[in-house]
């Protein structure tokens, strides 16, 4: 699978076909996860991000993520955005940061409803407003990369509507890798889909195809609803 730069590739399939799985292998999230081990190799512009001497703060930095379920940090707004910065060294002075935290919450779509109420707890939040924050952190600190697992499932349909609008902005400047349970949101959202299937990548094709003519008989039968 190659994953292109400034689209969106979406990953769909049953429940426990593998696709949260691959998503944290391209971070190397799963490396937090007892006994787990790694066959194969995930290449970072021609670098393999499994090399011994690959930087993993790096790789996470380079390789943002957003959960299912938004998880503010119980801190306010503006430290929520800043977090990042200032553990990675990026934070700069109080006016970099300043700067930073409004561009990140712009890019974001939060800066407005937001921007009177920095100092607020970040739990206080929608739970729409709470997934953009952490958008906006993941930001922050300048990825190349942005997977998303399911962020919009714990959503009502308008915050859903919004989080899709906003993959759409954010494509101009990134490159995005969601999860989704929605075919329907797949065809929304994505320009690439990866169909997976008790573990394995069944077929990766521009997203159109996949949906309209799809090469394997397992992904129609998916798309249609003969089976999952």
């Amino acid at each position: 699978m190659d994953i292109l730069p400034q689209k969106v590739t979406a990953l769909i399939g049953p429940s426990g076909c593998g696709k949260s799985t691959f998503l944290r292998c391209l971070n190397r999230m799963n490396d937090t996860i007892p006994g787990t081990r790694v066959e194969g190799k995930i290449f970072l512009r021609g670098e393999d991000i499994h090399a011994l001497n690959f930087d993993l703060t790096m790789l996470r930095q380079r390789v943002g993520m957003v959960f299912q379920k938004p998880n503010p940090f119980p801190q306010s707004i503006y430290n929520n955005v800043a977090f990042g910065l200032r553990v990675l060294g990026m934070a700069g002075d109080r006016s970099q940061l300043d700067e930073a935290v409004q561009r990140s919450l712009e890019q974001a779509a939060l800066w407005e409803e937001v921007k009177g109420h920095l100092d607020d707890e970040a739990q206080g939040l929608s739970l729409g407003e709470q997934q953009r924050l952490c958008i906006a952190r993941a930001l922050a600190v300048e990825p190349e990369v942005i997977l998303m697992d399911e962020p919009a499932s714990a959503l009502d349909p308008i915050a859903t509507l919004r989080i899709e609008e906003l993959i759409h902005e954010l494509k101009e400047r990134y490159t995005i890798v969601i999860v989704t349970h929605s075919m329907q949101q797949a065809a929304r959202v994505s320009d690439y889909t990866g169909f997976f299937w008790l573990g394995e990548l069944v077929e990766f094709d521009q997203t159109d195809k996949i949906f309209t003519r799809p090469a394997h008989q397992l992904t129609e039968d998916y798309i249609t609803g003969r089976i999952g």
